[in-house]
């Protein structure tokens, strides 16, 4: 039996940081792809989920539905956290994982996220990828880069293209499988998208507004599902500005100045 590996990696450890953000990659996506982000964010830890079935734990299968995905993360993250206030961010598949941790948390009683940044996905208003799980793998690597779900990481390197493919397989099948409830989280939601996304309806961003206690707004970007790798700073900036405004006991200033 393979033995699971860390679920949560982090580029620049900053154990005195006076936030924690756990950031969610999407379909095929590893921990690596968004290590950068650390950097994005002065005052805040960021950590990366990394889902079997990639990086250093490609040798261990891959979730296909997302309830026992959602139960595992949810044990793991309580060893992650401490009194410092976090959030979550994730992107496609992994805006999906992080809402349903959210709620999950919510369920058991825990102390909650401060703030959900969900980024290319929203609750019933993602397009259907059922149609795309039967296809051998060529005909299934063109209709995911057609869909515009290919990650970007994979480039045109057919041999790279072929080494994700059974985790992009996996990571739709969870999609597939995850059934709405019309949950809500205890928490503030930021949504973050492209206007060219052929994923999600359109205004489908705005669905989060039903979802939480205050929705604080759906920002667009250029491009497609993928738009995040041009916009990063844009969108670190504005999720950095609210997730401040909403633990204000510890300033961004204030902590780099004190060393904290």
């Amino acid at each position: 039996m393979t033995r699971p590996g860390r679920w949560f990696h982090t580029a620049e450890p900053r154990a005195d940081a006076a936030r924690q953000l756990f950031f969610f990659p999407h379909a095929g996506g590893s921990a690596a792809f968004y290590r950068h982000w650390a950097a994005l964010l002065p005052g805040v830890e960021v950590r990366v989920v990394q889902l079997p079935g990639r990086g250093e734990r490609h040798a261990e299968p891959p979730y296909r539905r997302a309830e026992p995905l959602v139960e595992a993360l949810h044990e793991a993250i309580e060893a992650e956290l401490d009194d410092r206030p976090y959030a979550f961010f994730g992107h496609s598949l992994g805006a999906l994982l992080g809402y349903r941790l959210a709620v999950a948390l919510a369920v058991a009683g825990g102390t909650g996220p401060a703030l959900l940044g969900a980024s290319g996905w929203a609750p019933e208003r993602f397009r259907p990828v059922d149609a795309l799980l039967p296809l051998p793998d060529g005909e299934f690597a063109a209709a995911i880069r057609r869909f515009g779900v290919l990650p970007a990481e994979a480039g045109t390197d057919p041999e790279l293209v072929a080494l994700i493919l059974p985790a992009v397989r996996a990571d739709l099948a969870l999609v597939a499988d995850y059934r709405e409830d019309g949950a809500r989280v205890g928490c503030p939601v930021a949504a973050y998208g492209g206007r060219s996304d052929p994923t999600l309806e359109p205004g489908g961003l705005a669905e989060w507004a039903s979802r939480t206690p205050s929705f604080l707004g759906a920002s667009e970007f250029p491009g497609g599902h993928f738009y995040l790798t041009e916009h990063a700073l844009a969108v670190a900036t504005d999720f950095a500005r609210h997730f401040q405004r909403l633990s204000p006991e510890r300033n961004f200033d204030t902590d780099r100045k004190a060393g904290r």
